[in-house]
C-alpha cells in the first residue's frame, strides 16, 4: 500500500473497515478534543500498528481493549502491541487533543483549515491525518460515523446521512453516518453559519432524480439561484455515466473565497467566487459534480491513476459545454489539443509523478485520451462502456488496467493501443479533425 507518490503515508500491513470519530471542537480557540475508534485487521503478523496523524497529541490508546504504549514521530503514530497474527481483527481506540492545522507540503495546504468564521476540511491527497488517526491511502476505503460537537449557532456538514442532532447547553452535536465506503481523503467536516435547503430547478428543466441540497450563509441567495443549473447537469451525467452512485448531492458555499472548489463524498465545497455565470465558474460546478462518479464512487487504487479522476471530470466539463449550447466536446478537445501542443511534453499521463499529479496537463490530456477513445470506438460503444465502468466498479478501487479491460470487453475489441500513446508516451498524439 505504500505509494511512491505519497512517501511515508499509509501502511501496507493494515486495513480499516470503519472509523468512529467523536470530535469536540471549539471554534474560537481552534481547539479539538477527540476520540477515534478504528476497526479493521492487520494484514501481516506484527507487534505494532502504525497510523498517520499530523500535529495532534495522543493522550491514551488501546488495541482490542488493552492499553498500549504509543509514540509519535513526524506524521506517524505507532502503537506497540502484543503479537498480532495475520488477519487478526483489531479495534484501535485513540484519544487525542490539539489545535488542528493544515499540512503544508508538495500540494499546498491540505486538511483541516480555519475559515474566517468556521472550518473547511479538504483532505486530498494526504490531509486526513490532520484531524484523525488513519491509514491515509485512497485504496483503503471505509465506512464512517462522525459526531461533531460545536457551538449551536454553527451548522456542521459531513459525509453520509445526518442521523442525530442533539442540542444541550448552547452546543449541538451533529452525527453523520456513511454506510457507503469512502477513501480517507474524501472524509470531511465543514462548519459555518450556514442555512440548509434544496435547490430548485430552472424553469422548463426536469428536476433531477437526485436531491440537490445547499448549505450557505452570506451567499445563500446567489448560490440558490446560480446552482439551479445543477439539475440539468445531473440529468446529463446520469444519461452519460449511468446512475448517480449516492442518495444525495450537496454543495457547501463558504463565506470565504476559495482558490479552487473541493470534492468530497457526496458533497462539494465552493467559494462565492465560483458562482458566476461565466464558463470558468460553471465548468468547475460540473467538474466537482462529476467527481461523485469518478474519484468518489470509483477511487484510484494508486495515485498514479489520478487521470481516472481528473480526466473524466474534465471531460464532463466538455460534455456539459456541448449540452448547454456552448462549443461541442469535439471543439473543446481540438482547442485543448492545440493548447497542450505548445506546452512542455514532459509528463506521462499514466504515471505523472507525485509532484505533478495535479498538473492541469493531467486533467486536459486525460480528457483528450477519453475523447480520442470515443472517436475510435464510436458514441454507442463509448458511453455503454462508461456506464459499465461505473456500474461494475461502483464504490470500489480501480486502476488503468481495469479501465482498459472494461472498455475492451464492452467494445468487443482491445483498446489498449488506442489509449497507450496518450497514457504512456510523452509526445502528444494527434487528434482526428
Amino acid at each position: 500500500m505504500l505509494d511512491p507518490y505519497t512517501p511515508g503515508v499509509g501502511s501496507p500491513d493494515l486495513t480499516i473497515d470503519h472509523y468512529d470519530l467523536n470530535l469536540d471542537y471549539r471554534i474560537g480557540p481552534n481547539r479539538l478534543s477527540a476520540r477515534a475508534v478504528l476497526t479493521g485487521r492487520v494484514l501481516a503478523e506484527t507487534t505494532s500498528i502504525v497510523l498517520d496523524l499530523t500535529g495532534l497529541r495522543v493522550t491514551k490508546a488501546s488495541v482490542n481493549g488493552r492499553k498500549v504504549r504509543f509514540s509519535t514521530h513526524g506524521k506517524k503514530l505507532r502503537l506497540t502491541t502484543e503479537t498480532l497474527p495475520t488477519n487478526q481483527p483489531v479495534r484501535i481506540d485513540v484519544s487525542y487533543v490539539g489545535n488542528p492545522q493544515p499540512a503544508i507540503g508538495t500540494w499546498g495546504d491540505v486538511g483541516w483549515e480555519e475559515l474566517e468564521d468556521g472550518v473547511l476540511v479538504a483532505g486530498q491527497p494526504v490531509g486526513a491525518s490532520t484531524w484523525f488517526p488513519c491509514n491515509d491511502h485512497p485504496s483503503d476505503k471505509s465506512k464512517y460515523r462522525i459526531r461533531v460537537l460545536v457551538e449551536s449557532e454553527y451548522t456542521v456538514v459531513s459525509n453520509g446521512a445526518l442521523v442525530d442532532k442533539t442540542r444541550k447547553a448552547g452546543r449541538t452535536a451533529w452525527t453523520f453516518e456513511s454506510t457507503t465506503p469512502l477513501a480517507t481523503y474524501l472524509a470531511t467536516v465543514q462548519i459555518g453559519r450556514y442555512r440548509q435547503g434544496q435547490i430548485a430547478a430552472e424553469a422548463g428543466v426536469p428536476k433531477s432524480p437526485v436531491p440537490l441540497g445547499l448549505y450557505a450563509g452570506e451567499h445563500w441567495r446567489a448560490a440558490s439561484t446560480r446552482l439551479r443549473v445543477q439539475h440539468a447537469m445531473m440529468n446529463l451525467f446520469i444519461e452519460r455515466f449511468g446512475p448517480y452512485p449516492f442518495e444525495v448531492y450537496d454543495v457547501v458555499v463558504t463565506d470565504d473565497e476559495l482558490e479552487i472548489p473541493l470534492e468530497s463524498q457526496p458533497l462539494s465545497v465552493l467559494g462565492p467566487n465560483h458562482l458566476g455565470t461565466e464558463w470558468e465558474a460553471e465548468r468547475l460546478v460540473a467538474h466537482e459534480m462529476a467527481h461523485q462518479w469518478f474519484g468518489n464512487s470509483l477511487t484510484p487504487r494508486r495515485w498514479s491513476d489520478i487521470w481516472l479522476n481528473e480526466g473524466f471530470a474534465c471531460y464532463a466539463e466538455w460534455l456539459w459545454s456541448e449540452a448547454s449550447g456552448r462549443i461541442s466536446a469535439h471543439e473543446c478537445a481540438l482547442n485543448w489539443r492545440e493548447a497542450l501542443a505548445g506546452e512542455p511534453q514532459d509528463i506521462l499521463l499514466g504515471d505523472p509523478g507525485g509532484p505533478d499529479m495535479f498538473d492541469d496537463r493531467v486533467y486536459k490530456r486525460g480528457a483528450l485520451c477519453l475523447h480520442a477513445l470515443r472517436q475510435e470506438i464510436g458514441d454507442e460503444a463509448f458511453f455503454a462502456a462508461i456506464g459499465e465502468w461505473t456500474a461494475t466498479h461502483r464504490h470500489s478501487s480501480v486502476d488503468t488496467a481495469d479501465f482498459v479491460e472494461c472498455v475492451s470487453r464492452v467494445a468487443d475489441r482491445d483498446i489498449a493501443e488506442v489509449v497507450r500513446p496518450w497514457l504512456f508516451e510523452l509526445e502528444l498524439p494527434e487528434l482526428a479533425d
